[in-house]
């Protein structure tokens, strides 16, 4: 497969290696852009990918939380351009579609779709979409969404205008203004840093034993570390996974808006349930980044539309 100058472009958004590292990892790997990360990893010269290299499809993220905070649903709606995605009216059906998710019983995108439209139903949700894609003129798509019933309290933070949109759950006994600016700012963390677990509890042996292989590959491909005793290199990855695991898992980040830039976000936590004198553990949270995901092929999006239309 021939390597294209957009291609480099793409592998060099997610992963910041250089542009010649880029090129040989694609021409390597046939064009294979995954297999380029994995092989950029492998050399020592990429994180993690990056997804928003990888994000094409414009629209917003809207959420909806009940007053009392114990139910809560995360929306993303799909349009084809960001202009349409910055129109009012795209808001407020947007809106409408939260606001929906958060009294569904769906489990599916396919029963959601099926279900009838509480604004007006003599339609479903899915003949409502398609009414206002005739209005709006532009392909639209009710992409995914979440619902959250909790015993305890839920808050949502939107970034960018709905570029972003996050859910976070907390078991308490409180649902002071002190623990609801607590969530928020973790909430916040969760936007801006964007962990993919709550505790390292949920991190699954498959992920870290894949990891672990990534950075042996590392460690062999280093002349200077290759030849370390083996005791001293196993000691080596270990610790590197445990440094990971603190950048991925949330409670274990470092709290954005720590004043002595060390605290942990559960240390946060802790101390407000402290100050407060409350319960309060971090239990899930739900972030949607839009077009996260999404393949740079707008025939990709238009078919996912017509096949949820029909």
């Amino acid at each position: 497969m021939a390597v294209t100058a957009s291609m480099v472009k793409e592998l060099r958004e997610m992963t910041g290696a250089g542009m010649m590292d880029c090129k040989k990892a694609l021409t390597e790997t046939d064009g294979d852009m995954d297999k380029a990360v994995e092989y950029l990893r492998e050399k020592g010269l990429a994180k993690a990918a990056k997804k928003a290299g990888r994000i094409a499809a414009e629209g917003i993220v809207a959420t909806n939380v009940s007053a009392d905070g114990k139910v809560a649903s995360i929306v993303e709606v799909n349009s084809e351009t960001d202009f349409v995605a910055k129109n009012e009216k795209f808001r407020d059906y947007v809106a409408a579609v939260a606001a929906q998710a958060a009294a569904t019983d769906a489990k599916t995108i396919e029963e959601f779709l099926d279900e009838k439209w509480a604004l007006d139903e003599s339609k479903t949700v899915a003949e409502e979409l398609a009414a206002q894609i005739a209005v709006i003129g532009e392909n639209m798509k009710i992409r995914r969404f979440e619902k959250i019933v909790s015993t305890g309290l839920i808050a949502s933070y939107i970034h960018a205008g709905g570029k972003i949109g996050v859910l976070v759950e907390a078991d308490t006994d409180s649902d002071s203004d002190e623990v609801k600016e607590c969530l928020k700012n973790v909430a916040m963390q969760v936007a801006a840093l964007n962990p993919k677990y709550t505790t390292e509890a949920e991190v699954d042996e498959e992920f870290i034993a894949h990891e672990k292989e990534i950075l042996m590959a590392q460690i062999m491909n280093d002349p200077k570390e290759s030849s370390k005793p083996e005791k001293v290199i196993k000691g080596m990855v270990e610790g590197r996974i445990k440094k990971e695991l603190k950048e991925i898992c949330l409670v274990d980040q470092v709290y954005v808006k720590a004043e002595d830039g060390k605290q942990s976000v559960g240390a946060y936590v802790a101390s407000v349930a402290k100050k407060c004198g409350v319960n309060l553990t971090l239990k899930k949270f739900v972030r949607f980044e839009t077009g996260e995901g999404l393949e740079k092929k707008n025939e990709d999006f238009a078919a996912e539309v017509a096949a949820q239309l029909k």
